[in-house]
């Protein structure tokens, strides 16, 4: 039996009625996800003057936003984990109670679409049907919502087919939180709440995600970072399998072997250039299989097996440039939807780093602009949303419903001094140590030596849906499961400085000389040498042809100063001591066993 809507679910049917007699827009639309539905929005939108077109010729298929200013970036402190305990929500999250906060959105809820289009947005995170993926159904009031979850997940008919009268999904709900009275339009203007009304919220033990006044990337394309990483931490925990702030590729010899790789960086650490890595060692190939996000399960051979949850990517535009990541470039040459960037004279889009002269256009604010201007014309978290599949690097089995087979995880943080190029870890204990302790130094000097180090654990701790500690058992209960099937683990660092600040690693496609030293340890091949902090390569291990690096800056690269390792430790014990008794035992044994090796 069908809703009003076509809905065959039953209790999605329940759900929708029920959100439309709270928010009460004017009409309901379910989105089917085809070209001509994302055509036909698109029309209506640029109409709007919310959307602007961009020339053709320059970049077919693509559309330029400006969001508000008070709306351009994740709002950490507007971001809450709800759960019944707040111990259960851990020091590193905010935590209000659920049913209060419930409490208060509701009064927000009540009435917000009005003069607006409810869409139901049916989505899948991950390949449709895949064993290691899940449904979403995001309801919200915002064209410009739509039209990036089309690009960054798999949407329409399909997933509602899948989805059965019976199956389960996640709620997601949105509203940019500005109803309209009646004959009132937004007049191409962002629509968004103040911020003191903003709300991004998770209820994990409901796999339920509230969100309200923001319309701006993952506060409000619920699929991203809210139930990519939010709720599938919590789920994944629950359910014995991974969801990660991961890139993964696929990293291929000159003999066809082919290496999967999983990676786990804090922003600004090079990421994206990464997943998309174009090696400059002869006979060697990278594939891209995803740029964010890797959802991993022990498959019945025992290997641990990783899918992108995403269709698309949802970069950060300015710094990516022909320099920096052609293959990003490429990608984002058609079908793509920018937000915040410059848009030139000649109607295409610019952006500060881009490496290309921009004589002036319109800024990020919808001002006049030139370089003369005095400030940037992008703002510094404008935005591309682009199909992964248009990727001229995408692994072609990127989408296999069965995942890829991980051997190889990778940590790595921002350090201008201290930390290697690369270390291994003992074992898989000592990996989870590695990636727990992570952290990188702010991009601005300024700070004292203390403060300017941020712990950013597995890169997760903005999107850990529960207990940071917790997690961290999480990660070895998953160890022991897999045993020696477990992929092995080190850390790297691309930013290290000598003493007279000159960088010493080149970076960018000269980072596969490192992940093939990594392959080479997977195959027994490289040797490595034991340190106190975990195992390094020998001399001459790794591959340095074409390279002009003196035997001085190897040696700097790859020093491991033990009494500064030592005052590394005070601020990691600093850090363990705010989870209490939650820490997990295996990790105070981990950090024992460092300082022991440190004071040999």
């Amino acid at each position: 039996m069908s809703s009003k809507y076509g809905l065959k679910n039953k209790k999605l049917a329940a759900w929708v009625a029920g959100i439309e007699d709270l928010c009460k827009p004017d009409k309901v639309a379910v989105y089917n996800g085809s070209k001509e539905e994302y055509d036909s929005l698109f029309k209506e939108i640029t109409a709007s003057g919310l959307a602007k077109k961009l020339d053709p010729e320059k970049r077919p298929n693509s559309f330029h936003f400006c969001s508000d200013p008070s709306d351009v970036a994740r709002v950490e402190d507007r971001t809450y984990i709800a759960s019944r305990s707040k111990d259960d929500a851990g020091p590193t999250n905010n935590w209000i109670d659920p049913e209060q906060l419930k409490k208060n959105m509701l009064k927000l809820y009540k009435g917000c679409m009005k003069g607006r289009t409810l869409f139901v947005i049916p989505f899948s995170m991950g390949p449709i049907g895949s064993p290691i993926s899940k449904i979403g159904i995001e309801i919200t009031d915002s064209p410009y919502v739509v039209l990036n979850m089309h690009i960054m997940t798999r949407v329409g008919t399909k997933v509602l087919d899948t989805l059965g009268e019976d199956g389960e999904f996640i709620p997601c709900l949105h509203s940019v939180g500005k109803p309209l009275a009646d004959g009132e339009s937004d007049n191409g203007k962002w629509p968004c709440a103040p911020i003191e009304q903003k709300y991004i919220s998770h209820f994990p033990e409901e796999n339920l995600i509230w969100s309200y006044g923001s319309g701006y990337g993952g506060n409000a394309l619920l699929g991203k970072k809210c139930l990519a990483l939010r709720i599938a931490s919590a789920m994944a925990r629950r359910e014995g399998w991974m969801a990660e702030h991961m890139l993964i590729l696929r990293l291929t010899n000159p003999k066809g072997k082919k290496y999967h790789i999983a990676a786990a960086f804090p922003s600004a650490c090079g990421k994206t250039n990464l997943a998309m890595l174009q090696p400059t060692i002869p006979g060697w190939k990278c594939e891209c299989i995803g740029d964010d996000i890797a959802w991993m399960k022990i498959a019945p051979d025992g290997s641990l097996r990783a899918i992108n949850p995403e269709y698309g990517f949802f970069g950060v535009a300015p710094g990516t440039s022909v320099k920096s990541n052609p293959v990003a470039m490429e990608t984002i040459r058609a079908n793509t939807i920018f937000t915040n960037c410059v848009v030139t004279d000649d109607n295409d889009v610019w952006w500060e780093g881009m490496g290309t002269p921009c004589k002036g256009g319109t800024d990020w604010k919808g001002r006049k602009w030139t370089p003369e201007s005095g400030e940037k014309g992008a703002h510094p978290n404008a935005r591309f949303t682009a199909p992964a599949g248009q990727c001229p690097v995408i692994c072609p089995d990127w989408e296999d419903p069965q995942g890829v087979p991980i051997d190889i995880f990778v940590f790595g943080g921002r350090r201008t001094s201290v930390v290697p190029l690369v270390t291994e870890a003992f074992d898989w204990d000592h990996g989870v140590y590695l990636g727990a302790t992570a952290a990188s130094e702010p991009t601005a000097a300024a700070l004292d030596v203390k403060s300017a180090i941020r712990r950013d654990p597995f890169a997760m701790l903005p999107f850990c849906g529960y207990n940071m500690a917790d997690y961290w058992q999480h990660w070895f209960n998953m160890g022991d499961k897999l045993g020696a099937r477990a992929p092995k683990i080190f850390y790297v660092n691309w930013f290290r400085k000598s003493p007279d600040g000159k960088w010493l690693w080149p970076g960018f496609g000269d980072n596969a000389r490192v992940l093939k030293w990594m392959c080479e340890r997977l195959d027994g091949v490289a040797k490595g040498r034991k340190t106190p902090i975990g195992i390094l390569p020998e001399k001459n291990e790794l591959d340095l042809s074409g390279l002009k690096i003196s035997g001085g800056e190897l040696d700097e690269l790859m020093a491991v100063d033990t009494a500064t390792w030592k005052h590394e430790l005070d601020d990691v014990a600093s850090f363990m001591g705010k989870f209490g008794d939650r820490l997990p035992q295996r990790m105070k044994v981990q950090f024992d066993n460092m300082k022991k090796r440190l004071s040999k």
